[in-house]
């Protein structure tokens, strides 16, 4: 168990990746590790989309503002979800955890791309040829890390812990 909390504790956000391809298995069970969380009414509403071609990634990253690095990363995993699940971006975002955390566990280094309803999204859809039904929820970048860049300044346990009452 210290090892999951370890992990947590140590994942940092990974914007420089180095050239190396993320094996196909390796991609694959990390989006098995996202389908395995939690949903709402355990609805499962999510479709995942994984670019691992170069061409690909780099419209990715030429349409999302703050995804640059993506076009240097292994793979982009695009987490689409149901426009009519009541719970579609908390399903998302459990989903992307689950990845991240996965991804931590094989030596990978992500970052999450904030991607819904952004000013990208309906193009990013487009490229990917998007059903109609189904919206943009997350773009995590996931690759092997140049560097693993220092922890950033967080807040104290202190400063957001609350027992019982505010």
């Amino acid at each position: 168990m210290q090892d999951v909390i370890k992990l947590i504790k140590s994942r940092r956000s990974i914007r420089k990746y180095r050239d190396q391809e993320v094996p196909r298995e390796i991609l694959e069970d990390l989006v098995d590790c996202g389908r395995l969380a939690p949903s709402g009414y355990n609805r499962q509403p999510w479709v995942f989309v994984v670019l691992t071609e170069k061409e690909l990634k780099q419209k990715l990253a030429e349409l999302c503002q703050w995804g640059r690095f993506l076009q240097e990363a292994g793979a982009a995993i695009l987490i689409f979800c149901e426009k009519e699940a009541e719970t579609a971006l908390e399903d998302a975002c459990a989903a992307a955890e689950n990845i991240i955390i996965a991804a931590s566990a094989y030596g990978l280094g992500t970052c999450w791309v904030n991607s819904y309803r952004k000013a990208h999204s309906e193009a990013v859809k487009q490229l990917v040829r998007c059903p109609e039904h189904l919206e943009l929820a997350v773009i995590l970048a996931v690759g092997y890390p140049e560097a693993i860049p220092p922890a950033p300044k967080k807040k104290a346990l202190a400063e957001v812990l609350r027992w019982q009452t505010f």
